[in-house]
């Protein structure tokens, strides 16, 4: 299906492009995620997934729509919501995945949806691991290594990075992703139904940014081997 050049003003949000950014206890970084992607995008969607504290609130004075999970269904599940509220924009034509907690970049994001209209592909997969701007830590690359090769094993996809949040989606791949792994298994599962759209994909280096503030929440291991659990269990 081809899909219009951007042809937009340079300098100005992108109308044709949503930004699906799970939500979930991120009150004192979520208002700075989204206004560092407003001027970039016009549409951008917090699914907040049962916070107990002013997420939705915050996110939603900062400029983006907010969408309610009455309780807590897990990353997977907000994802999709996500998905399926900007695919009810007609004129929705790419879709963002971007994380709350500050580690993704927007120019890495800007970057990813050029090189999927340049190069017309139907998904670009961010990774931390084709350069070495990201530290992750001996401990966490070696989990997060394992879980690449178990998901390549799975998909039969050959990504360096498989559990990267940052993803550009064409709305007709987006069309056909039906997540049902509601915790951090849905990542595998997500690469497991691209491969079978038969979409053509790339791979784009980008930085995360491991913060005081990840750290402190204790995301820099232990989602990892979360996710080697979920792979294990699901």
């Amino acid at each position: 299906m081809p899909f219009p050049a951007d042809s937009r003003v340079p300098g100005t949000p992108d109308p044709n492009v949503w930004v699906v950014i799970p939500l979930f206890n991120e009150e004192s970084m979520v208002a700075d995620v989204v206004t560092s992607l407003l001027p970039h995008f016009s549409n951008i969607v917090c699914v907040d997934d049962g916070s107990s504290d002013a997420s939705a609130l915050v996110a939603e004075r900062a400029g983006a729509v907010v969408v309610r999970h009455p309780v807590n269904l897990g990353q997977g599940a907000a994802l999709q919501t996500g998905i399926e509220f900007a695919l009810f924009d007609e004129a929705c034509q790419y879709i963002v995945t971007f994380d709350a907690d500050g580690q993704h970049r927007v120019e890495d994001a800007v970057d990813m949806l050029t090189e999927s209209r340049q190069y017309d592909v139907g998904v670009v997969f961010g990774s931390r691991f084709l350069d070495g701007r990201t530290k992750p830590g001996w401990a966490k690359k070696a989990v997060l290594k394992t879980a690449v090769w178990v998901t390549n094993m799975s998909t039969g996809l050959r990504l360096s990075d498989a559990h990267n949040g940052l993803r550009v989606l064409r709305r007709d791949v987006a069309e056909q992703i039906h997540l049902r792994q509601d915790r951090m298994a849905h990542a595998t599962e997500i690469v497991l139904q691209i491969g079978r759209t038969g979409a053509r994909w790339r791979e784009h280096p980008v930085e995360l940014l491991y913060t005081d503030y990840s750290k402190a929440k204790g995301q820099s291991l232990l989602n990892s081997v979360n996710i080697l659990v979920d792979l294990i269990i699901k």
